[in-house]
């Protein structure tokens, strides 16, 4: 007797698993609305309502090596607040991810990747860059950001050297995602002295289609001619002569200072003509007794 021949076995689909996949492509559309109802409720939150309670539409993460006073950290600040979470040395992570060891800049092109997978930071000292096991910090966006200039108060006016918060804010600017900046920056007395510092590189930035592009516009603005500095007029030891700012000149009081001049020209003039008289008429008169 022969054997039933057997269909061809078919695995039955994994709905779950179609579905967690579906879940975890956000568009852009959803991640914008989201993005946007957080920062309302950052902007006017419920009341009682911590800051923890205002969710990101993507992750944001951190390698904490140690090295930065905890006080002043604004990494750990962000962790304490519940908008980005910690992560262990060889610990990998999937979005974009700020490193010294990068060789991209970031770009509007990595929009998606930081909608999609979130952003992390490498929190370490610059001052020991060289001790910084960053092979450990496990990636596969690594990323470079280009030429701004810092606002925290350790490092104010320094270019490159930035905190935290502000390489987090500077990426969220460049992809197009300025309310996600607005929302750490404005945890901060300082934070929002960083986007009017960078206002313009940032929005050059921003504007880019290309790496290429996105170098141009540092090259340019590195290489550009400073502006002329701008004079304080309080500056006591510049060596140039300023007028009372309080008490502006205007026009009438110069035309008054001239025509007082001018009127004590003139009874210096008159009062010359008459001393002249004087003596000519002593002359006379001396003239006439020795004649007499």
């Amino acid at each position: 007797m022969g054997r039933k021949k057997q269909g061809k076995f078919q695995r039955p689909e994994n709905k779950g698993k179609d579905k967690r996949h579906k879940m975890k492509g956000k568009s852009l559309e959803t991640f914008t609305e989201e993005m946007h109802s957080a920062l309302e409720a950052s902007l006017h939150p419920e009341e009682g309502a911590e800051a923890i309670q205002v969710k990101l539409p993507c992750p944001l993460a951190m390698w904490d090596l140690g090295h930065c006073d905890p006080k002043r950290c604004t990494g750990r600040k962000l962790v304490r607040k519940g908008f980005v979470r910690s992560l262990r040395l060889n610990q990998r992570f999937n979005g974009l991810i700020l490193s010294p060891m990068g060789t991209k800049y970031v770009t509007p092109a990595d929009r998606e990747i930081v909608a999609q997978c979130g952003l992390a930071v490498i929190d370490c000292s610059w001052a020991k860059l060289e001790e910084t096991p960053f092979n450990k910090m496990i990636g596969s966006h690594p990323r470079l950001l280009p030429y701004l200039v810092a606002a925290n108060p350790v490092n104010y006016g320094k270019p490159c050297k930035l905190s935290c918060v502000e390489a987090f804010a500077a990426t969220f600017c460049i992809v197009g995602f300025q309310d996600l900046a607005m929302i750490l920056l404005q945890k901060f007395k300082w934070g929002t002295v960083f986007l009017e510092l960078n206002k313009v590189l940032l929005e050059r930035y921003a504007a880019c289609r290309s790496e290429e592009e996105l170098l141009t516009v540092e090259k340019e603005y590195l290489t550009a001619s400073p502006e002329e500095e701008e004079f304080d007029p309080f500056d006591v030891d510049s060596g140039r002569e300023c007028m009372n700012l309080n008490r502006p000149r205007c026009a009438a009081e110069e035309e008054d200072e001239s025509s007082d001049e001018a009127e004590v020209s003139e009874d210096n003039d008159e009062a010359e003509d008459d001393d002249e008289a004087e003596d000519d008429d002593e002359a006379e008169d001396e003239k006439s007794n020795k004649e007499s």
